[in-house]
């Protein structure tokens, strides 16, 4: 015979049903709990998924426009920004990658409150542990700035960085014919300095103070090759020219002209003459042939024996005369569309006249005398 189980009887009038209340409040407190895990986790899994998002460059990683790396960028960071606005900063202008890159590389080091504001030179393409190096030491960084100007001679620029650089006339062209300082224009090989005629561009630059003559000078080689790289070049191509004959008639047209609207005309004149095969006779070589400036030509001068005398010799000169800057590069690129095969300087200012008929072009230079104009 199986027993009965009675509960034990108390001394107060307790409900014998409260083992059950306490079971209630263990489940509505155990919900409780899941809640606040499940509430955790899911707070949790947004930072994961957060951090991943990081990791993954989206949605707020931004990341450098394609530029080629080593140009030089001017950048303003201005005071009381976050780390995050200056990498954005940073990243716009291609110093660094990305946003991400920069903001790990300050979190890693704790940087954040050490990077400094101003005005900074950096150049395109630096790793993010350099850029932090200097934002922290600040802006207090010597530079000196120079400006190459157009039309000229290679002897000429050499002896305008050497007044404007802590660097002898010597110890430049020493730069370029050391094999150091390369272009697509000039041999690896070259022996001259002539060799290196028209292969910096003229503008102004800005430098840090320990730049070597070789990143001074290659600097301005590379500023040349980036603008004709961003010129359309087809119609030169389709003459059968190749891009350093286009350098060298931009050059010519550089000596030749003072006024950009006279620009496209003068270039057009350079192909008119080439297609029927007419010597292109340009004052302006037989000038650098002769190594002189600002004088009238003589019938002598335009016998001189030199690759350069266009009068003498058929074709192009076998370099640039000089440096040449964006109007004239794009003048040849684009020339007018004209008939035109001789001018004229008619004015002070510097405007030529133009005409494709010879006794025209006689008539206008008679006049340019009479007016003082040419000698």
């Amino acid at each position: 015979m199986t027993d009965t189980q009675i509960p034990p009887s108390t001394d107060d009038d307790t409900p014998a049903v409260e083992p059950r209340r306490r079971s209630l409040l263990g489940i509505v407190v155990g919900l409780a709990l899941a809640a606040g895990v499940v509430v955790g986790v899911m707070q949790f899994g947004q930072l994961a998924a957060d951090f991943l998002a990081d990791l993954t460059g989206a949605p707020d990683d931004i990341t450098a426009p394609a530029v080629q790396p080593g140009q030089p960028v001017t950048v303003n960071i201005p005071d009381g920004v976050s780390a995050r606005a200056i990498a954005e900063i940073l990243t716009q202008e291609a110093v660094v990658s990305s946003t991400l890159e920069f903001e790990v590389a300050v979190r890693t080091r704790n940087a954040g409150n050490a990077l400094q504001a101003g005005d900074y030179e950096f150049e395109t393409g630096m790793a993010a542990a350099e850029v932090i190096d200097i934002l922290i030491a600040g802006p207090n960084i010597e530079t000196f700035r120079l400006t190459l100007r157009e039309g000229l001679r290679i002897r000429e620029v050499l002896d305008e960085l050497a007044a404007q650089t802590p660097y002898t006339a010597t110890q430049l062209e020493s730069a370029l014919l050391s094999g150091e300082v390369v272009s697509a224009f000039v041999p690896a090989n070259a022996r001259t300095v002539q060799e290196w005629e028209g292969a910096l561009f003229p503008d102004t630059y800005e430098f840090f103070a320990d730049a070597t003559e070789v990143e001074v000078l290659q600097r301005l080689v590379d500023e040349l090759e980036q603008n004709i790289g961003s010129i359309d070049w087809s119609f030169v191509r389709r003459r059968g020219l190749s891009l350093y004959e286009g350098l060298i008639m931009a050059s010519m047209v550089e000596a030749e002209t003072r006024i950009d609207l006279d620009r496209p005309q003068v270039a057009s004149v350079l192909f008119n003459r080439m297609e029927i095969g007419m010597a292109l006779q340009i004052d302006a070589t037989v000038l650098y042939a002769l190594d002189v400036r600002g004088v009238g030509l003589t019938l002598g001068d335009l016998e001189v024996d030199s690759p350069y005398n266009t009068y003498k010799y058929a074709g192009l000169p076998p370099t640039p005369i000089g440096t040449v800057g964006m109007a004239s590069l794009e003048a040849v690129a684009e020339p007018a569309d004209t008939e035109f095969l001789y001018y004229v300087l008619t004015s002070t200012d510097g405007t030529h006249s133009f005409t494709a008929d010879y006794d025209e072009f006689l008539d206008l230079k008679d006049q340019a005398k009479e007016d003082g104009v040419i000698p």
